[in-house]
Order: structure tokens, then sequence, then C-alpha cells
């Protein structure tokens, strides 16, 4: 069903994309009145590839330093270093440089540079009892330019995520004004990434838009986007471990892209079905939980079992789903569509080389239980903390999901 009663917002960005896209940066620098941009990236980019060299020729003087030790999951301590190392860089503008956690630190990096609270106040909270609380952060901040290498839905978001090995849960930030103002997707820059890391990430974009099939009510905006950024997360996704062609992850890059467009077009958490919300807590607390895993890797992992046991609860949404994939229509009876779009999802998944059963992600079958708890403290999935009521269903799904 469509609906003509929604509201849409716009934000400001530039977008630049394809071979030899980085030799903008110092137009965007001039842009923004800038003359100290610090770079934030991991290891890995910085030593074993060319581009945060590649950078510094383009910027030149106008490059005041670099951050290289950005770790997994953006921690807390390599988050609280890039701060430090920026306020004496004197930073007028950040360039996050790598995929999720990166792009997510260079925000955090930019709020705390800003805002004069200790961390653990800027972050959601969950009271014991009511819903999760975001502080509003008011302070002005930075501007932000991200240079992907990676396709993830983390480029163009107002929240980020911290991982604290003191807390049962993330660290969640969000500030609208951390919106970046630039993002490339530079083919050189992206193919930096190992074609098995292309894979996972992708995994999670082309993840995100099947669940996003399921809406049962879309206006005409946020229709056009959602089937778009399936038909570009499907047909890049088979493609995208060719280490020689950027163009099926420049694709995957606009899927996510893309994707991220829902709350300004209309769509609403609130409104997302049960096996999107579950899986995608689910997935989080397993890779903080366990670090050597992936996000795409836990999605493939948990996605058919979710559908299974969860599907029913959002019957016309689960049709629409495995409508969209091809593999149900109206002469099938409505309770097999979670089940046909659970078998063709696990079907496709391993195709790829990827796991469908937690047992092969290399985690002990006990730590379930943390990845649980972890589960009830997500604000993007239960921002009403529903699933707190639902604890014994959830934990005996992740045991199916085993």
């Amino acid at each position: 069903m469509s609906t003509t009663d929604f509201k849409a917002v716009s934000y400001p960005l530039r977008v630049y994309s394809g071979k030899d896209a980085l030799k903008n940066l110092p137009a965007e620098l001039k842009r923004h009145q800038a003359n100290r941009a610090f770079i934030v990236c991991g290891k890995t980019v910085s030593r074993r590839t060319d581009l945060i060299a590649r950078m510094r020729r383009i910027l030149g003087d106008a490059c005041a330093g670099v951050y290289d030790e950005i770790e997994k999951d953006s921690t807390l301590p390599s988050v609280l270093k890039a701060c430090a190392a920026a306020r004496a860089a004197h930073a007028d503008l950040v360039i996050g440089v790598g995929g999720g956690s990166v792009i997510q630190a260079a925000r955090v990096v930019v709020i705390l540079l800003a805002e004069k609270r200790p961390p653990h106040e800027l972050i959601t909270q969950y009271p014991a009892s009511g819903p999760a609380v975001s502080p509003r952060l008011l302070a002005p901040k930075l501007p932000i330019i991200n240079v992907l290498t990676l396709s993830t839905s983390a480029q163009n978001r107002g929240g980020s995520a911290v991982r604290d090995d003191n807390l049962d849960h993330r660290m969640e930030f969000f500030d609208p004004k951390t919106r970046p103002v630039a993002i490339f997707w530079d083919a050189e820059a992206l193919l930096t990434a190992p074609p098995a890391l292309a894979l996972s990430t992708g995994c999670s974009v082309y993840w995100r838009s099947v669940m996003n099939l399921g809406s049962t009510s879309m206006n005409p905006l946020l229709e056009g986007v959602r089937l778009h950024a399936y038909r570009l997360a499907s047909r890049a996704l088979p493609r995208v471990m060719d280490p020689d062609d950027p163009a099926p992850r420049i694709e995957l890059c606009a899927a996510a892209f893309l994707q991220n467009r829902d709350s300004d077009e209309g769509g609403a958490i609130v409104e997302r079905h049960w096996v999107m919300r579950v899986t995608y807590a689910f997935a989080t607390g397993l890779f903080i939980c366990f670090p050597h895993i992936g996000q795409g890797e836990a999605n493939t992992a948990l996605t058919g079992t979710v559908l299974r046991r969860l599907g029913v609860r959002d019957a016309d949404a689960m049709a629409r789903l495995a409508q969209g994939l091809g593999v149900w229509d109206d002469s099938v009876p409505l309770a097999r569509a979670p089940l046909r779009a659970a078998d063709h999802l696990d079907q496709f998944f391993a195709g790829l080389g990827m796991p469908t059963r937690l047992r092969e992600l290399d985690l002990p079958r006990e730590g379930l239980i943390r990845v649980l708890e972890n589960s009830l403290k997500n604000f993007n999935a239960d921002p009403k903390r529903e699933f707190v009521l639902e604890r014994e269903l959830l934990h005996d799904v992740l045991l199916q999901a085993w």
C-alpha cells in the first residue's frame, strides 16, 4: 500500500564517485573554509595501501595530521586517542577513511571535540523502566568528509556506535550535525579492500535491502528508494569480489546511501518488522561480543532462523518480502511466505560462501547469552524496549539459529 501522507527532508551533501574522485578534496576543503584537515583511519588502510599517502599528496599542506589506529567496532580507547590527536592538530575538518567502524569513529571524534561532558553522559541512556533516551548534543560540530573503502550504511548517518568493553551494550551517540558534508566513492580507494571483506559488508547492504522489501506502507519517495537499493545490491553483490572492478563496489555504496534515506523520506523505526529488528539486534550483539565476527556474516547466519521463527508476527510484511524475492504469490498460503523467503536466502548466502548458522562463526554456544543481553539494549532495533518482555523467546530463537 502507498501513502501520500508524509514528510521528507534533505541535508546538504555532495557525493563524488568514480575514477580519481579524490581530486575533488581540495575543493571541498575550500568550500568549507578549512585548511587543517585531520584524517582518521585504521592501520590496514594506512600501512598496507597507498591510499593515505595519496590523500596527503592531494591535500598538501592542508593535511594537519593522521590518526591511523581506529580499531574494529570503534573501540572507546582508540576513539579517545583519535580525538586527542585531532585536538592537538587544531583540526578544523575531519576526514574519515575506511568502512563503518572508522566512519562512525570520525563522527564521535567530532562530538567529543565539541561537547564538554564526559563521553558516557553523551550516549543513549537505558533507564530500568521506560524507553531509551538519547541526549541532545547542541554544540556546533566540525564538518566531516567520508572517504569509503567499503560499502557501509554508516556513510551518511547522524548516529554512531562505540565499543566499551566495560559496558554490556554499545555506546550509542546521535547528532544529526555529524552528517557528512561530502562522501567519496573513489574507485581506487574502494579497491583497497580485500574481496572477502567487500563481500561481507556487501552482504549487510543486501540484507537490509531485502528486509526493506517487507514494508507494508510506503510513500512514493520511500518506495523508489527501497526498490532501487534492492535492485542495485542484488546485481552488485555476486560481482563484488572481483579485485579489479570498482563498479559493483560503487553500486553497493549507492545502495547503502539510498537505504539511509529511509528516515529522511518518511520511514520510521517503529514500522519495521520483527524479523528485521531482531536480526539486526542479534547481529550487532554478535560482532560486539565476538570481534572476529563481521556484521555481514552475523546477518547471513541469523536471517533464515529468525524468518522461520518470527515471520508469522508480521505476515503481510513477510508476504511482500517473499514476493519481492520472487518466491511467493497469492496462490500460496500466507504462512508459507516467511519459510520460502528463509529457504531462498539461506541458499543464496550459502552460494556466496557465507554462513547460514551460528555454529559456523567459531564462537562458543554458551556465549549466546552475552549476545542476548547486548541485544536488549539496542536503540535502533528497539527504541521502546519491547525486547525485554520477550527475553525467553529471543533466547530460544538464538539457540535455534545455532
